[in-house]
C-alpha cells in the first residue's frame, strides 16, 4: 500500500468545483471498487482531471492492480490497438465511452467513471514489483511503455517532498495531465503528505483557472516551458495572485531569458521558484534548482535529488570530471524505472536498469557542481560539418521575435525550422543567415496552421515532417 488514506481522516484531499472530498471519503471508494478487482492484474485508465479517475488510480495502486495511464481523449481505436498488445483485465473510463469499446463488460461505476472487465480474461504473471506503467508517446498511442515499481514511486515522491517541503498545509491546483508523468506526480507527492489538490479542466492560459486558484486557496502551480512562454505573453509576471506559494517548471529546459524573468517575479513576490529536470524513466524527478539559486544560476537544472546522483561521460563511456567539460548525463538513483515494455509478456520482465539511467541529454557541470542541459543528443545536426543544436536555435529565434509557436527539426545539412507566423517568415530565414552563419539552401522555414503537441503541451518533434506547409500572402 502507497498511500494510507484513512491517515489523514476528515482532512481535505480533493476539490473539485464546489465539492470537497476528504482522505476518508476516498478511502472509502477506492475500497468499494476493490471488491471487483483480482490482484496482480492490469487495468487501462483514461486519465481525466476528475475525481473518479483518481479514485480509480489509488485503488488499483494500493491493492496490487497494475494502471497504465492513457490520455483521456485517446481515440477508440488506439486503446484498442495497445489493448491487443497487453491485453488489459479492466479498463476504467468514463461512462460515455463504454460504447466505443468492445470485448468489456461493466461491471462497476463511480459517478461519470465506469469499471469494465474484459469479457475474456487471460491472465498472465506480472512481475511482483511492477506498479505503473507510463505511456512514452503521450497522445499517440504507441505500445511502448515504461514499467515503474512501487520502490521507484515512493523514492520519488518522497524525495520531491522533501526538496519542495511539501506537507499537509500545501493545496497544489491540476495544471497538468494526469496520464503525463509529471502531473502525475503533483498528485503522488500533494496526497502522500496529506495535502490537497484542486481539480479543473481549465488551463492555466484562461482567467478562469487563476479564478479557481484563488477560490480555493491554492499555493502551488506546476508548469512546463510552453505554459510558461504563454503566460509571459499575457504579461503574468505584471498580475499579483494571493496565495500563490510556489511556482514549478520541468517538461523541458525554459529559455534563460524567460527563467530569469520569472525568477525575479518570484523573487519580488516572497514566492519560490524552483526549476526542476526529469523523465518517466526516472518515475518523474531527477534534478532540481534550489528556488534560493533560481537567479544566480538562471538556465540551470540545478542538482541530483535527495538520494540521486549524477555524472557525465563522454561518447567512450569515461566519466568527465572537469567542469565545463560536455557529455551525456548519466543518473543514479532508486527511482530509475525497472526498463520499457512492448507487450503482454514484458511485464513479467524485472530490474532491467539496476538504478542508472543513460538520460540522453547533453550536459555540463559547472565549478560549484550545478548542472546545465544544452541539448538532447538526438537533438544535433550538423550542417556544413558544424554540430548545431536544434533547441539552442528554437531559443535563439523565439527571444529574437517573440514568438510562442515554433519548433526547428532537420537531418544533417538540412535544417527545418516550423513556425505558425507566416509575416515573420523572411525575417527568420535572414536573421538564421546571419545568427548561424549557413546558405539559405541548407534551411527551410516553414509556415504550417499549428505546432503539433500532445495534451500537456509538449511539442511532437516527429510529427512536424507531417505538417503540411501552408502559403501566406503578404
Amino acid at each position: 500500500m502507497i498511500w494510507d488514506l484513512k491517515k489523514y481522516g476528515d482532512k481535505t484531499a480533493l476539490i473539485e468545483g464546489e465539492q470537497q472530498i476528504s482522505y476518508l471519503k476516498l478511502y472509502e471508494e477506492t475500497e468499494q471498487l476493490v471488491e471487483k478487482l483480482t490482484p496482480r492484474s492490469l487495468a487501462f485508465i483514461l486519465c481525466t482531471n476528475t475525481s473518479e479517475c483518481i479514485t480509480g488510480y489509488l485503488s488499483f495502486l494500493n491493492h496490487s492492480v497494475v494502471p497504465l495511464m492513457l490520455d483521456g481523449g485517446l481515440q477508440a481505436h488506439m486503446i484498442a490497438s495497445i489493448a491487443e498488445e497487453y491485453r488489459p483485465e479492466y479498463i476504467w473510463l468514463p461512462g460515455e465511452r463504454e460504447v466505443e469499446l468492445t470485448g468489456y463488460s461493466r461491471i462497476a461505476s463511480l459517478r461519470s467513471y465506469s469499471l469494465l472487465k474484459a469479457d475474456a480474461v487471460t491472465q498472465t504473471e506480472l512481475f511482483p514489483e511492477l506498479a505503473l506503467l507510463i505511456s512514452t508517446s503521450g497522445s499517440t498511442g504507441s505500445p511502448k511503455l515504461i514499467r515503474q515499481s512501487y520502490g521507484n514511486l515512493i523514492s520519488n515522491t518522497e524525495a520531491i517532498i522533501d526538496y519542495l517541503s511539501i506537507d499537509d498545509k500545501e493545496r497544489a491546483i491540476s495544471s497538468l495531465p494526469l496520464n503525463y508523468v509529471y502531473g502525475l506526480s503533483v498528485l503522488n507527492t500533494h496526497l502522500y503528505a496529506g495535502a490537497s489538490l484542486v481539480l479543473t479542466k481549465e488551463n492555466c492560459y484562461s482567467r478562469r483557472f487563476w479564478d479557481i486558484f484563488e477560490q480555493n486557496a491554492a499555493t502551488s502551480f506546476a508548469g512546463i516551458p510552453f505554459m510558461y512562454e504563454m503566460m509571459d505573453k499575457l504579461s503574468f509576471t505584471k498580475k499579483t495572485v494571493p496565495g500563490l506559494k510556489t511556482m514549478i517548471q520541468a517538461g523541458g529546459k525554459l529559455s534563460p531569458v524567460l527563467h530569469e524573468k520569472f525568477a525575479r517575479y518570484a523573487a519580488q513576490a516572497g514566492i519560490r521558484f524552483v526549476v526542476m529536470y526529469g523523465a518517466s524513466e526516472a518515475t518523474a524527478r531527477m534534478g532540481y534548482l534550489p528556488p534560493e539559486k533560481a537567479l544566480e544560476k538562471k538556465g540551470s537544472m540545478g542538482i541530483a535529488i535527495p538520494g540521486g546522483r549524477f555524472e557525465i561521460t563522454d561518447d567512450d563511456g569515461k566519466v568527465l570530471d572537469d567542469p565545463q567539460e560536455k557529455g551525456e548525463l548519466i543518473y543514479y538513483g532508486d527511482n530509475v524505472s525497472l526498463g520499457y515494455a512492448e507487450g503482454r509478456e514484458d511485464l513479467k520482465l524485472g530490474d532491467e536498469n539496476h538504478g542508472r539511467l543513460q538520460t540522453g541529454d547533453v550536459a555540463y557541470r559547472d565549478s560549484d557542481g550545478y548542472y546545465y542541459i544544452v541539448g538532447r543528443k538526438k537533438r544535433f545536426i550538423k550542417i556544413t560539418g558544424k554540430r548545431t543544436n536544434l533547441s539552442e536555435v528554437e531559443i535563439l529565434i523565439k527571444e529574437r521575435f517573440s514568438i510562442v509557436d515554433l519548433a526547428c527539426g532537420g537531418a544533417d545539412d538540412s535544417l527545418d525550422i516550423y513556425t505558425t507566423e507566416g509575416a515573420l517568415k523572411e525575417a527568420i530565414a535572414d536573421f538564421v543567415h546571419e545568427q548561424l552563419k549557413i546558405n539559405r539552401h541548407q534551411f527551410h522555414v516553414h509556415v504550417i496552421a499549428e505546432i503539433p503537441k500532445n495534451p500537456s503541451g509538449k511539442v511532437q518533434y516527429e510529427a512536424l515532417k507531417n505538417c503540411a506547409e501552408i502559403s501566406w500572402i503578404f
